[in-house]
């Protein structure tokens, strides 16, 4: 191996090829259908194969208030910053590492004080003189020849782990911008629900109040009223439980916000004020590859890797290394350089590595395996980015359809109570009937809003999946 190397002047270590391009053109076994279908409430999408994702893809949604809270939560994220902070110190150390191929210069001076002994002769000192002062300055260079490629690959490996770092800040930056519009999706959805329970809980009361009058008139029992103050105390009773959660999603938001819960949120929004856009891109697997922060991290850590490999190789081969130093020497400071006191020196050195109780070999072996852990955590990246756009599509279209169904659903539950409330007042209904059909009612409200909202989070999740890019984010 060594003999080979020095014939040839190679870097010794695997050469980092990038990993192939996925051959596979669909994320799904059957391709889901390109239009999303509109439903009463929204209008119909066309997923665009192949389309490139639109820069600030969250602006699609058309919300000035949705735009300034990602923008926030984009320039004070807690996670952006530490991101941000390791990409820098990542690429000081690769540019300090990159310094190692360049001679080391030192220049030192050192000052002296002796009192010689008076029985035995020193030659720095002249006759008779035992008390003297010695002033030495000395220049050193030293240079190591990178015989075999160490110095490049550990240069290599450093540049490729700073490259790993910057696509994990993309990748925070991603995952903020899509958890701050995911975050305000659910706190918009959490005030309509609470308002429709609030809603629910007013018309109970109302009815309430019918049926005590009903009751005082003696047209009905006494268990007509108390079916109806249990059916109430079970609505107010699911409203605390939404105003804790709301709580909790405001407190997660300002998180993402880099605020503390304590202070107002900067802006909310409705879901009635965002828009589903027109079309959805949907990159090919051999673009998603390239554009997902996640899987181009693991891809230069692989390359980090595989340097790491020639590293550990070199360190087992010979090492060369050049000094030269010079400098002057005198009793007198102005005296260093002049006549005879200048000195200077040329050394040549080379080492092997001869017994090192196996460590060097074993580095070398656990190089090669962190190598092959590079590898799988490369296809696991990939396969995780399939995925996670595969279900992002599976849920567009079963979203849609679910929409569809909740509308249909609340429709039919408001106009049969309603009936029964008309029915109520002119004493032509059961109260079983009724409870019923309000109970039904609250809860097709309750999940009308969240099969609305979860339209507008499958978009957000798709653009994520996608590679979520922010680039064009203002910043702050």
């Amino acid at each position: 191996m060594m003999a080979a190397a020095l014939l040839s002047g190679c870097t010794v270590g695997p050469s980092f090829t990038p990993p192939a391009a996925p051959s596979s053109s669909a994320y799904t076994p059957v391709a889901p259908p390109a239009e999303i279908p509109a439903t009463a409430s929204t209008p119909g999408e066309m997923l665009a194969m192949g389309a490139e994702l639109p820069a600030r893809w969250w602006t699609q949604f058309g919300d000035p208030a949705l735009n300034r809270l990602v923008d926030i939560a984009l320039a004070a994220n807690t996670d952006v910053a530490i991101a941000d902070a390791n990409l820098r110190q990542a690429r000081a150390q690769a540019a300090a590492a990159a310094g190692s191929r360049l001679p080391e210069a030192d220049i030192g001076y050192q000052a002296s004080r002796t009192r010689a002994s008076e029985s035995l002769s020193d030659p720095l000192s002249e006759p008779g003189v035992f008390l003297y002062g010695l002033h030495t300055t000395t220049l050193n260079i030293s240079y190591p020849l990178d015989l075999f490629g160490g110095t490049r690959r550990r240069i290599e490996s450093a540049r490729a782990t700073a490259d790993a770092t910057a696509f994990r800040l993309e990748a925070a930056r991603a995952a903020v911008a899509a958890n701050t519009v995911l975050a305000a999706i659910e706190e918009a959805a959490l005030r309509e629900k609470i308002a429709a329970t609030e809603a629910s809980i007013k018309a109970s009361r109302e009815v309430l109040a019918l049926l005590r009058v009903q009751q005082d008139a003696g047209a009905i029992g006494k268990a007509d009223v108390a079916a109806q103050v249990a059916a109430l105390a079970q609505a107010e009773g699911t409203l605390p439980a939404l105003v804790k959660a709301l709580g909790h999603q405001r407190s997660a938001l300002s998180i993402l916000l880099g605020r503390e819960p304590a202070e107002p949120l900067p802006a909310t929004l409705d879901l009635d004020t965002l828009a589903l856009p027109a079309t959805l891109p949907v990159s090919l697997p051999s673009t998603l590859v390239r554009q997902r922060p996640d899987v181009r991290a693991a891809e230069a850590s692989l390359h980090a890797a595989s340097a790491d490999v020639g590293v550990a190789i070199a360190a087992r081969l010979p090492s060369i290394s050049l000094s030269a130093s010079a400098g002057g020497q005198a009793t007198r400071f102005g005296d260093m350089f002049k006549g005879g006191n200048p000195f200077w020196s040329l050394i040549g050195g080379i080492t092997q590595p001869l017994f090192h109780g196996g460590a060097l070999r074993q580095q070398q072996k656990a190089a090669e395996a962190a190598l092959d852990g590079a590898k799988a955590q490369y296809r696991a990246a990939v396969l995780g980015a399939f995925g996670d756009v595969a279900d992002a599509l599976t849920a567009l279209h079963a979203d849609a359809a679910a929409l569809a169904a909740a509308e249909k659903a609340d429709g039919a539950a408001a106009e049969n109570l309603g009936y029964l409330e008309y029915q109520l007042r002119l004493g032509q209904v059961g109260t079983l009937a009724l409870l019923n059909a309000t109970a039904t009612r609250s809860q097709t409200a309750i999940a009308l809003v969240d099969a609305r909202a979860a339209r507008f989070s499958d978009v957000a999740a798709l653009y994520l999946a996608l590679g979520g890019s922010t680039q064009g984010a203002r910043q702050e």
